[in-house]
């Protein structure tokens, strides 16, 4: 049987994304996402507490992050979890656990206009998908990325055709 490494956190963005490009040409966002959890405790009294989770984008999905995201908007991400670790300065091993995303699609409406500028009610989507052995790590070597594009269609359709 096949492990299962998958993350689904739907929040609040915190910040905006931070967008830069390694030396490779490729994009990276990197952002955090707040989810509230709130429960009840022994006494009855209702709890609450945030959890902020790192999120890394890369490629085209970086791209359309640094585009779509802004600091409020309420999103899904879906993804994997990574974790880095490195020497500080003081040299301690430190590490830091991220969401790698490969699907993210934004769940509020920004005011005045649509997700895609046109005022429709579609949410903005965008996956990245990268083979089983490829990793998202600083360099990484190859990466298939699809932004759900839309059908392409040389024909026009007229709304009389359309028999309902």
């Amino acid at each position: 049987m096949r492990d299962l490494n998958k993350a689904m956190i739907i929040g609040n963005m915190t910040r905006d994304p931070e967008i830069r490009t390694i030396p490779s040409g490729q994009s990276v966002a990197s952002f955090s996402v707040a989810t509230n959890r709130s429960w009840n405790d022994n006494s009855g009294e209702l709890q609450k507490a945030v959890e902020y989770t790192d999120v890394v984008a890369w490629g085209k999905l970086a791209e359309i992050a640094g585009q779509i995201l802004k600091k409020g908007r309420r999103v899904y991400i879906e993804g994997r979890l990574q974790t880095r670790n490195w020497e500080g300065q003081d040299g301690a091993k430190r590490y830091r656990t991220e969401v790698i995303a490969s699907d993210l699609i934004v769940l509020d409406k920004p005011q005045g206009i649509g997700f895609n500028g046109n005022n429709s009610e579609t949410p903005a989507t965008a996956t990245t998908e990268l083979p089983d052995n490829v990793t998202a790590t600083p360099e990484p070597v190859a990466q298939a990325v699809s932004a759900n594009p839309a059908p392409e269609s040389a024909e026009e359709i007229d709304i009389e055709d359309i028999p309902f």
